[in-house]
């Protein structure tokens, strides 16, 4: 039986006060296990980033339990050891001021030991070979010299150097193109096989989420309106909102869907 990574009872996440506060979470129920691809699918605004920000620990739910592996969340720092995230501006993860390779190795900043220089050069290495970039391509350069596929890759290779056991995936391939996109998805594939990773994929994009994932969960309003095996909610959809999300799959996708 696998074991429960994440675990969400009857959880809300509110902001703001009195007339004005906003419910971007409600009473959301579910868990995760190890060794998952689960898919956050949902529109703009729908609580799906919010609920990506509690797994992170950076929001705590204003009612109902979250706990990840069975516990709250309150060391962050250890939890950051084990839970990372990849976002869909990669230039918003990366200081402007100083290489990509410094700041590789700055990652390894979290541990509680770091391993030696000659180790980290070593991992920071066979972390860039691992998404197809030669270290010597990104030999003293900076976030603004790569092009936004290649700073995705960057962002992918940061987590082949950390190796958590959680990866928190916010619509990492909305910002690239087709090629690069399965790319990256072909690289989510390749970390969660290496590195037996739990992955959570937020998406707005329903094809995708089908491709990738072992189970979707459907967000509208903050609220968790379906949820299943991407076989069960694309084709016996219980809900309205899912059978929307199933009309606006881009034809590529479409034909991901009938190959699988």
């Amino acid at each position: 039986m696998q074991n429960k990574i994440f675990d969400a009872e009857n959880c809300v996440r509110t902001f703001g006060h009195g007339k004005k506060i906003v419910t971007a979470v409600d009473d959301v129920t579910f868990d995760i296990k190890d060794g998952e691809i689960v898919s956050l699918v949902g529109g703009s605004s729908c609580g799906k980033s919010v609920l990506a920000k509690m797994m992170l620990g950076l929001h705590k739910p204003t009612s109902g339990n979250f706990l990840y592996k069975g516990k709250p969340i309150t060391d962050h720092k250890a939890h950051w050891r084990e839970v990372q995230s990849v976002f869909q501006d990669p230039f918003s993860c990366f200081n402007q001021f100083f290489t990509i390779r410094s700041q590789l190795k700055a990652a390894f900043g979290i541990y509680k030991e770091k391993p030696s220089n000659a180790e980290m050069e070593e991992r920071v290495d066979e972390s860039l070979m691992a998404v197809n970039v030669k270290p010597s391509e990104i030999e003293g350069k900076y976030p603004f010299e790569l092009s936004g596929g290649q700073m995705q890759r960057m962002l992918l290779a940061r987590i082949f150097v950390l190796r958590p056991q959680v990866l928190i995936a916010d619509e990492p391939t909305s910002m690239v193109d087709a090629c690069v996109r399965a790319n990256i998805l072909d690289y989510l594939m390749k970390l969660k096989k290496e590195l037996h990773m739990t992955i959570v994929f937020i998406t707005h994009d329903i094809g995708l989420a089908y491709y990738v994932s072992d189970r979707l969960f459907i967000m509208h309003k903050g609220k968790i309106v379906e949820q299943g095996s991407p076989e069960e909610v694309t084709t016996k959809p219980k809900s309205e909102h899912t059978v929307q999300l199933l009309e606006d799959i881009p034809d590529v996708n479409r034909e991901w869907i009938k190959k699988k």
